[in-house]
């Protein structure tokens, strides 16, 4: 079974934890139950396919070394990246 730690705005978790447990009960599990019913509806809705170029079998191998002469660190990047996600997926949903 997978963990996963996430962080929402307060009223977003006041109103999941309420229809949560409204639906669920307010046993042990409810709201683990009550997300993976979520995340599975979520996540099965969405079509992500990544477009590899032809010929690219292992797209790991092709970036390996790229990163070699950065002055950032691997977490930094790690951040970056995050950041970048959440404010495209805020530009998805609100436009």
């Amino acid at each position: 079974m997978g963990t996963i730690k996430v962080v929402v705005a307060d009223e977003v978790e006041r109103r999941f934890r309420r229809v949560a447990m409204g639906r669920y009960g307010y046993g042990r599990g409810a709201l683990s139950e009550a997300a993976e019913v979520a995340l599975s509806e979520w996540s099965s809705g969405e079509d992500v396919e990544m477009d590899l170029p032809s010929g690219l079998e292992d797209p790991v191998s092709a970036i390996e070394g790229l990163l070699a002469g950065a002055r950032t660190t691997s977490v930094e990047l790690q951040h970056e990246a995050r950041r970048i996600r959440v404010s495209r997926s805020r530009a998805e949903t609100s436009g």
